[in-house]
């Protein structure tokens, strides 16, 4: 079995005439994005890639054998969904929301396509695209990073997995409007005005005889007792604080105010 671990990209040297005879290898863009693949050639020649970790192929790729050969990478006609809008503003919040969701998008003139997916075909639907199926190759955008790190099928498809199950519930569930937006109209009326009648109609009939002995602001004040009697909730608070009270009988306090 041919062993093949480089990759010359388009335009890096290699001479057209030299990739229209070199064997061409047909892959679907799932196996296209595997840096492990044993491989059978156009010719049939079986061969083993070993590619750097987070290789993508594109169509027009050359392949280097461990034998000095050349192999072009050819994108496989797939089934793929294509969604299109004339309103090119609703076609940008279509890619928005699939690169939110790590999704690989192939983005065209006027379209954009990507693998068979019901929950994302039910999104964009929703967004206001027109959305058909069709075979064809399936070429997603690279990285923005370059470098071909996929966030996929492969160090990142668990995680891929997860974002489309939570778009899966968000559908069948609250039917958000996956912009996050959340529109709950959270108007907690809670009027906290808590009249509980606490009109505390303090009649203070004091007499006091304060001993106030302030020293450098310790005020270490001898009160008298304040007889407090809260009208609204008819409590008699005998608060104790040591303020000799002589209430006359007419209810007037005589404030002596010994300093």
């Amino acid at each position: 079995m041919k062993r093949i671990e480089k990759i010359v990209g388009p335009g890096q040297g290699v001479a057209k005439a030299l990739l229209r005879r070199a064997a061409t290898l047909t892959l679907p863009y799932d196996q296209r994005s595997r840096s492990r693949l044993a491989a059978t050639l156009d010719d049939g020649e079986e061969v083993a890639l070993f590619l750097p970790r987070g290789t993508i192929l594109r169509d027009g790729d050359a392949l280097v054998a461990e034998d000095g050969s050349f192999v072009r990478v050819v994108a496989a006609p797939q089934p793929v969904l294509r969604a299109t809008c004339v309103d090119p503003h609703v076609l940008l919040r279509a890619a928005y929301h699939l690169g939110n969701r790590h999704t690989p998008v192939e983005v065209g003139a006027d379209y954009l396509q990507l693998e068979l997916d019901p929950v994302l075909r039910d999104l964009l639907l929703r967004l206001g695209l027109k959305v058909v199926e069709i075979e064809a190759p399936f070429q997603p955008e690279a990285g923005a990073y370059g470098g071909g790190h996929k966030h996929g099928h492969d160090e990142t498809y668990a995680e891929d997995y997860a974002l489309a199950q939570q778009v899966y519930q968000d559908r069948h569930g609250h039917d958000h409007d996956h912009d996050h937006k959340h529109d709950h109209d959270h108007k907690h009326d809670h009027d906290h005005k808590h009249d509980h009648g606490h009109k505390h109609g303090h009649e203070h009939a004091h007499d006091h005889d304060h001993d106030h002995d302030h020293a450098s602001c310790g005020h270490d004040h001898g009160h008298g007792g304040h007889s407090h009697k809260h009208d609204d909730h008819g409590h008699d608070h005998d608060h104790g604080h040591g303020h000799d009270h002589d209430k006359p009988a007419g209810g007037a306090g005589t404030g002596k105010h010994r300093h």
